[in-house]
């Protein structure tokens, strides 16, 4: 059954985690808890330390995080509103915290290690507070692609068109519109075989028609991921 790994999910409005086997198979309900405002480092991760501790046992720790992770040190937290995340180790921080191994990346690049196929290029965005964006060739991923701040038009960036923010203000309809929108801008400048949305606001997305290659995933199918990333090599 085991080893048994814990995944984390932080984001800018909540803090997931589930207790995965070696299958990737969930053992247990997902746990969510509210990310706390402001998300400073000591904050975020006494949330993360608290909530382990109801979590079944486990032996190591998979942590996706909003931002550009390299090598386990966190450099951009854009949607955690505070720079204090830039230089955050975030694996030894955790690992000292909650007593187990940990491996950290961008939330969208550990998601998608759980939902993709492994098959040509894969590309996963993930619709919530921000937008997250990973890209996958042939399984293997192109780390931090940070999409959402890149300019798009009107002056606004990816993020800025379709973020919650912008969905609020824009209502259902014309915020799916916009989505959509983004799709066909993306698809000739990547190429890809298939594109997976998910995050909290790819549920609005259900009953529309998306294209061909476009598939939805749910949360608790992303955070499989988890797993999956301790089979990587390094």
């Amino acid at each position: 059954m085991g080893p048994f790994t814990l995944v984390v999910d932080v984001g800018g409005t909540g803090i997931k985690q589930l207790v995965l086997d070696g299958e990737g198979s969930p053992i247990n309900e997902r746990a969510r808890e509210l990310t706390p405002h402001p998300a400073t480092p000591d904050a975020v991760l006494e949330v993360i330390a608290t909530m382990a501790k109801s979590q079944p046992a486990f032996e190591r720790i998979s942590v996706g995080f909003p931002g550009v992770v390299k090598h386990g040190v966190v450099h951009t937290a854009p949607n955690l509103g505070t720079e204090a995340w830039a230089g955050t180790n975030l694996e030894l921080v955790i690992c000292e915290r909650v007593h187990a191994p940990t491996r950290a990346l961008n939330d969208a690049d550990l998601q998608g290690y759980g939902v993709i196929a492994g098959r040509g290029v894969e590309m996963v965005l993930t619709l919530g507070t921000g937008l997250g964006a990973a890209l996958f060739v042939d399984g293997r991923l192109v780390p931090n692609l940070e999409l959402a701040h890149h300019p798009w038009k009107k002056r606004r960036t990816y993020e800025g068109h379709v973020g919650e923010v912008r969905r609020k203000e824009l209502g259902k309809r014309r915020w799916t519109a916009r989505v959509l929108e983004m799709l066909t801008q993306l698809e000739p400048i990547f190429n890809y075989d298939a594109i997976y949305l998910g995050g909290g606001n790819a549920e609005r997305l259900d009953g529309v028609a998306l294209p061909p290659n476009a598939h939805l995933f749910s949360s608790r199918d992303a955070l499989r991921g988890g797993a999956r990333l301790w089979g990587l090599a390094g």
